[in-house]
Formats: structure tokens, sequence, C-alpha cells
């Protein structure tokens, strides 16, 4: 069973690091905090997907993280 979450979480988490770092980037720190004057475009597509699964890898690396707790 702990051959499993270690196997599990090493995939998990090279996914997770493709999906982040797959994903546009914006203009930086500084649009943060209101220096950009872009405007709000809600994400569509490909990139909507891409957020979704990596918001779903994350759910993913924290609950088997906590698993390990418990082998």
């Amino acid at each position: 069973m702990k051959t499993l979450l270690f196997v599990s979480q090493i995939v998990i988490s090279v996914l997770l690091m493709l999906a982040v770092l797959s994903q546009q980037r914006s203009a930086g720190l500084s649009e943060t905090f209101g220096g950009g004057g872009s405007f709000f475009v809600a994400k569509r597509g490909a990139e909507k997907v891409l957020s979704i699964a990596t918001v779903v890898l994350a759910v993913l690396f924290v609950g088997n993280s906590i698993a390990f707790l418990f082998v």
C-alpha cells in the first residue's frame, strides 16, 4: 500500500508541475496590484480544461499526502 501511495505521489506531482508550467503567464506581479489596465476575460477551451485539471491534481496531491500520514 505504501509503495502504491509513493508511486502515485510521484506521478501526481509530475503531472501537477506540467499543468502549472503549461499555463499562460500574465503580465506579472504588478498586474495583480493594479498595474495593468487590462480587463477580465473568462477562460475558454483548453485553458479552462487545464485550469480545472490543475485544481483536481492539487486536490489529489493533498489527499495523497494526507493518506501518507495514516499509512
